[in-house]
C-alpha cells in the first residue's frame, strides 16, 4: 500500500485572499548610517557583575607604575650600552698602544749593552785582557737584558731526547748513546715567554 495516498490533498490557495507582506531584507554589506552602532551594541554590563571604580583606579595606578618601570629599565639599558662602548674603545686604544710600544722596555734594556760596546771601541790602548774582560761584562749585560724580557736559551745537554718542538736536527751521527738523542749543540736556541723564538741546532744519534 502506498503511504503517499494517505496524505490529505493539498488545499488550493485562493488568489483573492490577502497575502502577508514579507519582511524587508537589507542588502548584504549595508553600511551603518552615520556610524551608529547602537543597534549592534551588546548593551550594558552583564547583570550581577557591577563595575568597581576602585578596581579601575588600581589598574590605572598599576599601568602608571609599569610605564615608570619601563622608562627606568630603558634608561639603565642606554647607560649600560654607553659604558660598554666606552670600555670597548679604551680596550682598542690600549691594544694599539701595546702593539706600538711593545718593544719599548726591551729596547731600553739593551741601551746599556750599546753603551758598553761604544766605550770598548773608544779604548785605543786597551790590552787583550782588558778587551776580553769588557766582552764578558757586556755579555753579562746582554744576558740579563734578555732574561728580564723572558728570553731564555735552549741548550740541551748530550743524551737529551730530541724534541722537534725546540730542536732542529742538522745531521744524524753514529754515537755510543740512545738513538734519537742529542749528541752536540751547534747553536743555542731561545724561548720567549715559553714560545720558541729559535730552535737549537743539534746533531742527533743515529739508529744502531
Amino acid at each position: 500500500m502506498n503511504q503517499d495516498n494517505d496524505l490529505p490533498p493539498a488545499q488550493p490557495q485562493d488568489p483573492a485572499a490577502p497575502q502577508e507582506p514579507a519582511a524587508p531584507q537589507e542588502p548584504f554589506g549595508t553600511a551603518v548610517p552615520d556610524g551608529d552602532f547602537s543597534a549592534y551594541s551588546t548593551g550594558p554590563a552583564v547583570p550581577g557583575i557591577p563595575i568597581d571604580p576602585a578596581a579601575i583606579v588600581g589598574l590605572e595606578q598599576e599601568l602608571a607604575e609599569l610605564k615608570a618601570r619601563h622608562a627606568e629599565v630603558s634608561d639603565a639599558y642606554l647607560r649600560a650600552k654607553a659604558e660598554a662602548e666606552n670600555i670597548r674603545r679604551r680596550a682598542e686604544e690600549d691594544m694599539s698602544k701595546a702593539r706600538k710600544f711593545a718593544v719599548e722596555a726591551f729596547a731600553e734594556s739593551l741601551l746599556p749593552v750599546k753603551d758598553s760596546l761604544e766605550a770598548a771601541i773608544a779604548l785605543t790602548n786597551a790590552s787583550n785582557e782588558q778587551l776580553l774582560e769588557g766582552v764578558h761584562a757586556t755579555l753579562r749585560q746582554l744576558t740579563g737584558a734578555l732574561e728580564r724580557n723572558k728570553v731564555v736559551p735552549v741548550s740541551p745537554p748530550a743524551g737529551t731526547k730530541f724534541d722537534p718542538h725546540q730542536h732542529q736536527a742538522i745531521s744524524m751521527v753514529p754515537a755510543e748513546q740512545e738513538p734519537n738523542t742529542v749528541v752536540a749543540v751547534l747553536q743555542k736556541g731561545y724561548l720567549i715567554n715559553e714560545r720558541v723564538l729559535r730552535p737549537a741546532l743539534v746533531t742527533v744519534a743515529a739508529p744502531k
